[in-house]
């Protein structure tokens, strides 16, 4: 986990306040391709998988966030399918907490956009070497 994304979840956490982890199973899946989705998710530990379909799998673990673009779509429709590969615990983070965090907490905003260059570059590495 690097430091940025030591930061994220860090923040939010915070964010989150005192509610408890969300538990999920292996196998569970969080959410599917073309569902409504209202929150975006933390791993705190565990691992999940992420489908995108024809546009590959992405393996993250405790410190990634997921499940942002439902946040920003304007029909919020989930992009993919995620699925926990083991039990895991994940925080959530509904839509206003998301936007009060990139509006008032500028480092969040530039650790979430970090995170998700990054996660971006592997899957356009790993869709170039089909």
């Amino acid at each position: 986990m690097n430091i940025n994304t030591s930061l994220e979840l860090n923040t939010i956490a915070a964010l989150a306040g005192k509610r408890d982890h969300l538990c999920v199973n292996q196998g569970d899946v969080i959410f599917q391709h073309g569902e409504l989705g209202d929150k975006l998710y933390a791993i705190v530990s565990g691992e999940v998988q992420l489908n995108w379909g024809d546009h590959g799998v992405e393996i993250i673990g405790a410190g990634s966030s997921f499940g942002v673009g439902a946040l920003v779509d304007p029909e919020h429709r989930r992009f993919g399918t995620a699925v926990a590969l083991c039990n895991s615990e994940l925080l959530e983070m509904n839509r206003e907490e998301f936007l009060f965090a990139m509006q008032e907490l500028p480092m969040f905003s530039l650790e979430m956009m970090d995170d998700l260059e990054q996660r971006l570059q592997r899957l356009k590495e790993q869709i170039a070497h089909r």
